[in-house]
């Protein structure tokens, strides 16, 4: 039963602010924030947040903004819907992996409301975490379920404490893209390598992002892309129409002279954070995008995984996926 809480609506970003501030005696989480509420309805229906105060945030102005930055890059809001970003032309255009990536989360119902800021903060889909039935690490508990329990779709690498994964596909597109996360509190904003966001549950067991109380993330930051820049973002899951993906890859080649000058390559539903392949990624500087060099790179992007008792079928899927990315991005 979800318990009784105050709803909010802020016209503004200070009132936003004044919103979720801690009151006296109140404890930390007691505010909200609500975009397009696809996950935090999941939330109050299965017990994980009671909060007092529910802050919407749809009706602040420019929070949904997508523009082009004087440098060439673009500035997108967090409450452009994955929708928006599926079909702007900018977007697809000069990132295509973003677009892909919001194109194929969820249904289309859904990314008419999902937006990028609630896809990029979600809470970890773990069944054991969701439950209200298991007292899981993250939960304050003594025990990650997944380590010994149903792990068919857990992580194969960082799983050694907690076995989540990442559930956000824009998440891993932004991570190969290399963009800056912009937040804001009441006294201050500040810049974020998006590198830099995500906490990995060997560091801090209770939270996913560097997002501090009384902050709001605000915007969202591509970097100009090169002439030679490609990006490429694939996914597979079981039912392709509608499911959470069982792999993910996503790239950003800079090619000069038909080969590789810098690489990111990030693998999705494959650990707690969206997983950069650093061995691949400086292993294809120097060489032409190949089907061997590819395939190559796409063996590297897997080594170190450390899969569990029922996942170690993800391997495979995440090499395949990451070679063809790659191809997709060095044509």
């Amino acid at each position: 039963m979800i318990a009784r809480f105050e709803w909010l609506d802020p016209k503004s970003l200070d009132e936003a602010f004044a919103a979720i501030a801690t009151e006296p005696g109140e404890k930390e989480g007691a505010a909200l924030l609500k975009a397009g509420g696809v996950d935090v309805i999941d939330r109050l229906k299965e017990g994980l947040d009671s909060p007092s105060r529910l802050v919407n945030l749809r009706h602040i102005p420019g929070l949904d903004r997508i523009e082009k930055l004087p440098d060439g890059g673009l500035a997108i809001g967090p409450l452009a819907t994955l929708a928006r970003l599926d079909d702007d032309t900018q977007v697809r255009a000069a990132y295509p992996a973003l677009a892909d990536a919001a194109g194929h989360a969820a249904t289309p119902n859904v990314r008419q409301a999902a937006t990028l800021g609630g896809n990029l903060l979600q809470r970890p889909r773990c069944w054991y975490f969701r439950s209200v039935d298991f007292h899981c690490l993250k939960k304050g508990g003594g025990r990650c379920y997944a380590q010994e329990g149903e792990n068919d779709y857990h992580a194969v690498f960082g799983n050694r404490v907690c076995a989540i994964v990442h559930p956000s596909a824009v998440a891993t597109a932004l991570t190969a893209i290399g963009a800056q996360l912009q937040v804001a509190s009441a006294k201050k904003r500040r810049a974020i390598a998006i590198d830099d966001f995500f906490v990995r549950p060997d560091a801090d067991i209770q939270r996913e992002n560097v997002l501090a109380p009384g902050e709001i993330l605000i915007g969202v930051q591509l970097p100009a892309p090169n002439p030679g820049t490609r990006t490429a973002y694939l996914k597979l899951g079981e039912k392709e129409s509608f499911d959470w993906p069982i792999a993910e890859a996503a790239v950003r080649l800079d090619l000069e002279g038909g080969v590789v000058k810098n690489a990111r390559i990030v693998l999705g539903a494959a650990a707690p954070i969206p997983w950069r392949a650093h061995k691949a990624e400086v292993w294809l500087v120097g060489k032409a995008i190949t089907e061997e060099t590819a395939g190559q790179a796409a063996a590297a992007a897997i080594e170190g995984a450390t899969p569990l008792a029922h996942n170690a079928y993800k391997l495979p899927i995440l090499e395949t996926v990451v070679r063809r990315a790659l191809l997709a991005a060095g044509v």
